[in-house]
């Protein structure tokens, strides 16, 4: 028996390490999946389901991906059903629209739709070690986590400065709804959410260096990370969610409305006495179109056809590391807990889980990562951005407390 149970562990691991090869790490293209048309029903249409929506089964209910080379169809249902429901279309820009140029170290890009133009510039900052062309992380909005991550090692950085796309902000006087610079591009879609416009500026500033190649950029189109912490955790969150050219994406700290599952967040804060938590019914509607709280807050986020599982799936086959911090319950760092252990799933469903990993560790500041968080953002690094095979990414960390979360009440009824 123990001779049959080597052979099987020796089979099981070939085929991972099989898998492992055959499955990209990241892709040349914004979207593999922009040709898929899938069944977007209304509320009145759509079948309730309490726990989480199962994020492999087809949209039009018919049986489930079991295939990887079947994800990138499911992928893009995924991508069209949050495009409708929640924060509006990103639209598709032709390669001819957009221009770029190298202007010293900072990159500039111009984006011509309509008529209109939209100028977008970022400066990259070298590392003073190794050999172009160097991996890239971009932070939105700002890189917030520590500088010590980086110094030793080959990783240029970039920061997306969202304002030149949508200067919406929780301080101070945005343009507001109508009047952004994404409007001036695209005026029939001035209700979408904020996170579909900067998504959609990040992908701008990808085209520019892709265009440019690495010999005018020294960046390594095959190595490029987002980042970024709180309501730009969100934003982080779903710029690598929907371009497939990000290979690394480490949302820190980001929220409801980030990774943690609507219908989590919900549940939570219907609790008796429960401390509200960010959700579907209190989130920031500037990010998000205003349909979504009308037709899906309070108990018809049950007739929602997705979650926030399947968004942080979307970055699937790439990496995704999710960072906590359970200090702060507007976070509603336990419905992350849910969501992100559901989205790991399809990960293990194609023997590729040590590309996802959560860390939820208490004891420091908002966007203030503690030293004893340091080792899990480093292997994402070193794994994803540095080709280091053997760097530790089976990053699954976690208070004790959410031992008691019920799992299997949230998605063991998938495929059945």
């Amino acid at each position: 028996m123990k001779h049959l149970s080597f052979i099987f562990a020796f089979i099981l691991c070939s085929l991972t390490m099989s898998a492992q090869k055959t499955i990209p790490l990241v892709y040349d293209v914004e979207n593999t999946g922009a040709d898929v048309s899938p069944i977007l029903p209304t509320r009145q249409e759509a079948r309730k389901v309490e726990a989480l929506t199962d994020p492999l089964e087809w949209s039009n209910g018919k049986g489930r991906v079991k295939k990887f080379s079947d994800w990138r169809k499911r992928r893009g249902e995924i991508a069209k059903e949050i495009q409708h429901y929640e924060i509006g279309e990103k639209p598709v820009v032709p390669p001819s629209a957009v221009k770029a140029e190298m202007c010293g170290q900072t990159l500039s890009v111009s984006v011509n739709v309509n008529g209109q133009i939209l100028h977008l510039c970022a400066t990259i900052k070298y590392p003073k070690t190794g050999q172009p062309p160097y991996a890239l992380m971009i932070g939105t909005s700002g890189i917030s986590l520590p500088a010590a991550v980086y110094a030793s090692r080959p990783v240029a950085t970039m920061v997306f400065n969202e304002r030149q796309v949508n200067n919406y902000s929780q301080f101070g006087k945005p343009d507001g709804r109508g009047n952004y610079e994404f409007d001036r591009l695209y005026p029939s879609l001035t209700q979408n959410g904020a996170y579909s416009q900067w998504a959609w500026g990040l992908s701008r500033l990808l085209d520019g260096l892709q265009q440019l190649g690495p010999e005018v950029t020294k960046i390594d189109m095959k190595h490029i990370g987002v980042t970024g912490c709180s309501y730009a955790g969100k934003m982080a969150l779903f710029c690598g969610a929907f371009d497939e050219r990000v290979a690394l994406t480490i949302a820190q700290e980001p929220g409801g409305g980030g990774v943690a599952a609507w219908r989590y967040s919900s549940w939570m804060n219907a609790q008796p006495g429960a401390k509200a938590v960010e959700g579907i019914d209190n989130t920031d509607y500037n990010w998000f179109m205003e349909s979504l709280k009308e037709n899906y807050g309070g108990e018809n986020v049950s007739y929602l056809p997705y979650d926030h599982h399947e968004l942080a799936a979307m970055i699937c086959p790439r990496a995704l590391l999710m960072l906590g911090n359970p200090d702060y319950e507007w976070l509603a760092d336990p419905a992350a807990y849910v969501s992100i252990n559901g989205a790991a799933k399809v990960w293990e469903q194609f023997g590729i889980d040590d590309r996802v990993g959560y860390s939820i560790v208490a004891g420091h500041g908002h966007c203030q990562l503690p030293e004893s968080q340091y080792p899990e953002v480093e292997a994402y690094i070193d794994k994803f951005l540095l080709g280091k095979d053997n760097a530790d990414t089976k990053v699954r960390i976690a208070p004790d407390a959410y031992a008691d979360i019920d799992l299997d009440k949230w998605m063991g009824w998938w495929g059945k």
